[in-house]
């Protein structure tokens, strides 16, 4: 018996689909090769990042404790952790060169987050250090029943503020990046790293997990967006999810597309397309209906499906040229699935590297949710994070 694993962000997936005029669908394929032949590496490698580290405790344990119990863990880690620290750890194995701006506390903690991301070929050197207060810490419990993962986070302290970062060192941390990255927090800094981005003209992605403080800013200068089930909803106030989708294209003219993660459902990608229709318009939830009917949800690889482009229409909200794309999650066998903690983190990092090598929609959305399912077979939001010579992602790399 196998089970679909659900991603903290996403996991999308791969089929072969019967061929229609509407529908187009791509199959992903494992290939063997030689660990001794890496395979090609993009041409644009430098990503920076601006957001969350801090240190994961992590206990897996048979199930969940109830109030006032008192167990023992089956096995226990401590490891880095952060949004942004995660994605960039997973985009550093996939040979991309990150650099990352945040703060930590010169604390034994903080000290062991900088060693870990620089021993995963992160750039640190950006991260402040203060003399005083703690660096971040979360608390991860892992129940092996249900595979779920409860977190329990402590903010650092002091907070990094706009003044912290210099401007010579703000420049040099963009310097030769081709794409900048954001998770919502560190607010304040992080407008005025996407401020100086944008006016570079360097690509900005966000990760909208949730309504933050000043996540609407950030919004408005990014260029792609990957976010949450309940975030579209939510941000947009629309009645379904595809529908919500076009809204944030509507809203945010700029953005080039943007990605759902449905946990055990996959994914949904909305992409905006530049080229004129005379097609006639569809309703965005019908057309959703269709391609879930195309899905192949028996297959094991992460698939996906997409339309062609075409006027997507949602009643009382607006028209958009462009497409809507399906994805589906890798299914592990139980035997396999150990932990679902960054799972999200390493479809993110997954979609940097596949930002950078130009990979087309119909390819980066299962290589994400390759990336994220391979994660899940290792303790942490690190363990399992795979390299680019990893012989499951061959067939995405060469």
């Amino acid at each position: 018996m196998e089970t679909t694993i659900s991603l903290l962000h996403h996991a999308p997936a791969h089929a072969l689909l019967k061929p229609s005029r509407l529908l187009h669908s791509t199959i992903s394929q494992r290939v063997r090769m030689s660990a001794a032949t890496p395979p090609p590496l993009p041409d644009n490698r430098v990503v920076l990042g601006c957001g969350a580290v801090s240190v994961d405790f992590l206990a897996a344990v048979a199930s969940y404790p109830n109030p006032d119990d008192k167990i023992r863990s089956t096995s226990s880690k401590v490891q880095g952790g952060g949004n942004t620290g995660n994605a960039l750890t997973c985009a550093a194995r996939l040979s991309l060169k990150p650099k990352i701006i945040s703060k930590v506390a010169n604390d034994p903690q903080g000290k062991a987050i900088l060693d870990e991301l620089e021993a995963d070929g992160v750039d640190s050197s950006f991260i402040l250090v203060s003399e005083g207060g703690n660096s971040p810490f979360t608390y991860v419990i892992v129940d092996e029943q249900t595979k779920t993962r409860t977190c329990i986070h402590t903010p650092g302290y002091p907070p990094l503020t706009p003044d912290e970062l210099t401007e010579p060192n703000l420049l040099a941390a963009l310097d030769g990046a081709c794409l900048v990255y954001f998770d919502g927090r560190l607010h304040e800094t992080a407008l005025v790293v996407a401020q100086e981005a944008s006016r570079r003209g360097i690509p900005i992605l966000i990760d909208a997990e949730r309504k933050r403080e000043g996540l609407d800013d950030l919004l408005n200068l990014s260029t792609y967006v990957v976010c949450s089930a309940k975030f579209p909803q939510a941000w947009t106030g629309a009645p379904s999810v595809p529908s919500s989708l076009l809204s944030i294209l509507l809203k945010l003219p700029n953005i080039k597309f943007v990605v759902v993660t449905l946990g055990e459902d996959g994914c949904m990608m909305m992409e905006r397309s530049s080229e004129n229709t005379l097609a006639e318009e569809v309703d965005v939830d019908d057309l959703f209906t269709k391609l879930k009917q195309e899905k192949d949800s028996d297959a094991i690889l992460p698939t996906v499906v997409s339309s062609s482009s075409m006027k997507l229409h949602a009643k009382g909200i607006g028209t958009i040229v462009g497409r809507l794309l399906l994805g589906t999650a890798e299914k592990i066998p139980p035997s396999e699935l150990v932990d679902t903690t960054g799972a999200g983190d390493a479809f993110i990092g997954a979609i940097l590297y596949a930002l950078c090598a130009n990979m087309p929609p119909e390819k980066m959305l299962p290589f994400a949710a390759q990336v994220a399912a391979i994660g899940c077979r290792g303790l942490g939001a690190r363990t399992g994070l795979p390299r680019s010579t990893d012989p499951r992602l061959v067939s995405f790399l060469n």
